[in-house]
């Protein structure tokens, strides 16, 4: 292939997931993308859940510059050049990060996904079920008010769940309530992970009939005292949960774990083995290429509640929230604690610019409000919401604002990666 034609920004289309959480027809950002990046027509009744933009096997971009046959996967393998010396040499020829639009109505699964080395198992033993040997961690980046359970409450907390909510006593019977009532901080950090373990395993372990009994058992009092007093916002979530997926398990698990509210622009990041469950709202996500998923709750699909209740760090508190930062006047930056990935929002008013400097890395950027200019070297091509645009490394990208306003998101290699490798 010639050289100019390789390293050119190339045009991808999309792969768009319609998952049973998604949004329905339009009120999906995932389905505003899909018929702007292909023309596709988006059906009412139809939930829109996701919106890939990557190399993963369970959806794949394409060339949308007259190879509409050509993977980004297969192209990116034939050209391998294009990720840069120190990408290809740590991962290979393919891209390191998967990344996504969410649109969420429903509450997903509750979750983790698996470190490396278990995801190796994993997908060695069931590989219909994980569909990969790679770790999954993950960052959401709320587009509007995004709302997930994540991580375990502290003991404190949990504590007061315990005394609060009899009907999980029912279920994880009083000696493993007592067990974790009668710690105390100074007890060591090993004991209270030993007895959050051992009460959540018997709590997602409890057989069908128990969980709908209890979950019965909680949504009756609740209605009861709801008229004697307010409920807490967990208790409320509870009840939404229940009419979402009535006796399932996860509806009570839920007094387990943060409830976390993001505003728009703020992220959460999610390493390997961290319990959660996305719950509403839309957001940008990114990840390591992986679409291993261990579930536990709150699904239809299948569980394997023991491979998560032993997978778990059981780690405690509330989870770090990103605001970004500044990387100059228009692009803000999320920076996780993970090599494969790093996002960037840049939002501009009409005629200002952003310089996204040459950099030894791949990236893709979403047009996801908006029209503008993108110039690499001498050439200039207009640009639209709904573009997505794959760019090689060293690539120098100027994107120009021709609309009132023109916002987009970039996912690239973390730049931490970039520069110790430099």
């Amino acid at each position: 292939m010639a050289k100019d034609n390789v390293d050119k920004v190339k045009r991808l289309r999309a792969w768009v997931q319609n998952y049973d959480w998604g949004r329905c027809g339009t009120e999906a950002q995932v389905a505003r993308l899909l018929a702007l990046n292909s023309g596709a027509e988006i059906k009412p009744e139809r939930r829109y859940a996701e919106f890939w933009m990557g190399t993963h096997d369970s959806g794949p971009s394409f060339l949308a510059d007259g190879n509409g046959d050509v993977g980004l996967k297969d192209w990116i393998w034939k050209n391998p050049n294009v990720l840069g010396h120190k990408v290809l040499e740590k991962w290979g020829p393919d891209l390191p990060f998967l990344f996504k639009v969410l649109s969420v109505a429903k509450a997903l699964s509750i979750q983790a996904h698996p470190d490396k080395e278990l995801a190796k198992e994993l997908h060695k033993l069931k590989p219909n079920l994980y569909k990969d040997a790679n770790h999954k961690p993950e960052m959401a980046l709320a587009i509007t008010e995004f709302r997930a359970l994540c991580g375990f409450i502290t003991l404190e907390e949990l504590k007061g769940v315990l005394v609060d909510v009899p009907e999980i006593v029912e279920l994880v019977g009083t000696a493993s309530a007592k067990q974790v009532l009668d710690i105390e901080k100074q007890d060591g950090a090993e004991k209270v992970k030993y007895a959050l373990r051992s009460v959540f395993t018997q709590l997602m372990s409890a057989s069908k009939d128990m969980a709908t009994k209890a979950i019965s058992n909680l949504k009756s009092r609740l209605q009861v005292e709801s008229q004697l007093r307010c409920l807490t916002e967990k208790e409320q979530l509870v009840l939404h949960l229940e009419k979402q997926y009535p006796g399932d398990i996860g509806v009570i698990s839920a007094f387990f774990f943060n409830y976390v509210k993001l505003n728009p622009g703020e992220a959460l990041y999610l390493g390997a083995n961290e319990p959660h469950a996305y719950l509403s709202g839309d957001c940008i996500e990114c990840m390591a290429t992986s679409d291993n998923v261990v579930r536990a709750g709150l699904t239809p699909k299948h569980r394997d509640i023991q491979t998560l209740c032993s997978m778990l760090t059981y780690k405690q508190g509330y989870p770090d929230i990103l605001k970004g930062f500044q990387l100059s006047q228009y692009i803000t930056r999320y920076l996780p604690p993970f090599e494969e990935f790093e996002v960037d929002l840049c939002t501009l008013p009409k005629g200002a610019l952003a310089l996204f400097p040459a950099i030894p890395g791949p990236s893709i950027f979403l047009v996801f409000v908006g029209k503008g200019t993108l110039r690499t070297g001498s050439r200039e091509d207009a640009v639209k919401e709904g573009d997505v645009l794959f760019a090689p490394s060293n690539t120098e990208i100027i994107i120009t604002a021709t609309t009132s306003e023109l916002q987009l998101y970039r996912a690239g290699v973390n730049s931490r990666f970039i520069l110790a490798a430099l």
